[in-house]
Protein backbone atom coordinates (compact mmCIF):
# COMPACT_ATOMS: atom_id res chain seq x y z
CA UNK A 1 0.00 0.00 0.00
CA UNK A 2 2.81 2.50 0.79
CA UNK A 3 4.36 2.13 -2.40
CA UNK A 4 0.79 3.28 -4.10
CA UNK A 5 1.09 6.77 -1.51
CA UNK A 6 4.94 6.98 -2.59
CA UNK A 7 3.48 7.14 -6.60
CA UNK A 8 0.92 9.52 -6.28
CA UNK A 9 3.40 11.72 -4.50
CA UNK A 10 5.46 11.31 -7.32
CA UNK A 11 3.07 11.79 -10.14
CA UNK A 12 1.58 15.15 -8.81
CA UNK A 13 2.40 17.96 -11.40
CA UNK A 14 5.03 21.01 -10.68
CA UNK A 15 3.81 23.64 -8.44
CA UNK A 16 2.67 26.90 -10.45
CA UNK A 17 2.11 30.26 -9.58
CA UNK A 18 -1.54 31.52 -8.62
CA UNK A 19 -0.79 35.04 -9.62
CA UNK A 20 1.62 34.77 -12.63
CA UNK A 21 1.31 30.85 -13.94
CA UNK A 22 5.26 30.15 -13.81
CA UNK A 23 6.29 27.03 -12.08
CA UNK A 24 8.33 27.27 -8.91
CA UNK A 25 10.11 24.88 -6.69
CA UNK A 26 8.02 23.97 -3.84
CA UNK A 27 9.40 24.00 -0.41
CA UNK A 28 8.72 21.42 1.94
CA UNK A 29 8.36 23.79 4.94
CA UNK A 30 5.27 25.97 3.26
CA UNK A 31 2.28 25.88 1.58
CA UNK A 32 3.02 28.88 -0.39
CA UNK A 33 0.61 29.68 -3.59
CA UNK A 34 2.82 32.46 -5.07
CA UNK A 35 6.00 32.22 -6.60
CA UNK A 36 9.13 34.05 -4.88
CA UNK A 37 8.59 36.90 -7.12
CA UNK A 38 4.76 37.98 -6.85
CA UNK A 39 5.48 37.03 -3.14
CA UNK A 40 7.30 39.98 -2.50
Amino acid sequence: MIENVVEFFRNLPPKQCATCGEQFEEQHECYQTNCPSCSE
